[in-house]
């Protein structure tokens, strides 16, 4: 089975009436979106029935120095497509997002790793704990600037 890629382009224009304010930019494979507008895109997604995109496949984070990136891998097995909806968080002290684990169960460990790993933190998300270091665990290992 051969999954269709929804353009970057096609999920801006429903974000656009769907989650107003929330897009950012977007490409052939993606659409970017504000890091605080990220629940209300999952439920966009998740609830439109064009889209339907009822899995969460992944999410990563990217340290790119001046600013982290989240990347969501998304699929609707109903409608055979996929899409990617990224998002740049800055700051380096602080930075945030919002959760989706209110849309997608599964994002409940992902968030968490990437809060442990990389320090991104989600706002919302019911238990924002370490998953794979310690508590007291000074700094986060995936950082470029970890030492």
């Amino acid at each position: 089975m051969t999954l269709s890629v929804v353009s970057g382009e096609t999920l801006a224009q429903r974000l656009r009436e769907a989650a107003p304010n929330s897009v950012v930019d977007w490409d052939e494979t993606a659409v970017w979106v504000e890091p605080s507008s990220l629940g209300s895109v999952a439920s966009a997604l998740h609830g439109d029935a064009d889209f339907d995109f009822k899995f969460l496949n992944a999410i990563s984070a990217i340290d790119f120095v001046e600013h982290f990136e989240l990347v969501y891998h998304l699929t609707s097995i109903a409608k055979q497509h996929t899409g990617m909806v990224r998002s740049r968080v800055y700051g380096r002290e602080e930075p945030t997002a919002a959760s989706v684990v209110g849309v997608w169960k599964g994002a409940d460990f992902q968030e968490r790793e990437i809060w442990d790993l990389m320090g991104v933190r989600f706002t919302g998300h019911p238990n924002m704990k370490r998953i794979m270091l310690w508590e007291g665990f000074e700094g986060h290992p995936l950082r470029k600037d970890f030492l």
